[in-house]
């Protein structure tokens, strides 16, 4: 009987944050996909979940994605990430899509995710965001595409040495929006970082952060949305 591709969500810090339901999947189902099998087996080891591991890294998904599908011929199959959500800003999509085009039946364990902890804790306008997942190096590019009178707040992640850069940026492009910065959500030093872009590229400048950092910039004043031109 054919299986199903479940894409669950793992903990992105606090391995305590895994939802019940996940656990117990990851301890039944025969075969785990994870983007990096050795990080994974961490959390399996800590479920005393013992399945058959299958490596799936972002650049070798395409190529991997046929191994999977013939293993959902025979039954059901785990897709995580590192952490968080599959998919998204992580690999997951392309064999996602080959499932689905393949008929198999792809279901969703939702769970922790790092988008939405910044998001929700932020305290920022964000109710109608856009998500730019790891900005790319062209990043002024990317940004410049997004003029003041947009009517979007913007989330996207950003590695610790580029930070205050990219906020510089992000005040000189955006203007004097206010910017959360959450940093090592759910773990033992997670700490939350508000200001203005500028502020907070000269508090990054002057004391480097480490760790993952996810970052909000609120959504312009409703007097602020009106269409460009």
């Amino acid at each position: 009987m054919p299986g199903r591709l479940f894409v669950v969500a793992t903990p992105i810090g606090n391995l305590a944050d895994l939802s019940p339901r996940a656990a117990e999947l990851l301890r039944s189902v025969p075969v785990v996909v994870a983007e990096d099998t050795r990080r994974s087996q961490l959390l399996l080891r800590h479920l005393g979940a013992r399945p058959r591991l299958i490596s799936l890294p972002g650049e070798r998904e395409a190529e991997r994605a046929p191994l999977v599908l013939d293993q959902l011929e025979r039954g059901d199959v785990a897709l995580v990430t590192d952490a968080g959500t599959p998919a998204v800003s992580d690999p997951g999509r392309r064999l996602v899509d080959a499932a689905r085009a393949a008929g198999v039946e792809v279901l969703a364990l939702p769970g922790p995710s790092a988008l939405a902890a910044a998001v929700s804790a932020s305290g920022l306008r964000a109710d109608r965001f856009l998500f730019l997942g790891f900005l790319p190096r062209t990043k002024v590019r990317a940004l410049r595409l997004l003029a003041p009178g947009d009517q979007f707040a913007l989330v996207f992640h950003e590695s610790p040495h580029r930070l205050a850069e990219t906020l510089g940026w992000v005040g000189d492009l955006l203007g004097p929006r206010r910017v959360a910065v959450a940093r090592e959500i759910s773990k033992l030093h997670e700490s939350w970082h508000l200001g203005t872009a500028g502020e907070l590229a000269s508090e990054f400048r002057q004391r480097p952060p480490r760790g993952e950092c996810t970052v909000v910039v609120e959504g312009p004043s409703r007097g602020r949305t009106g269409a460009r031109g």
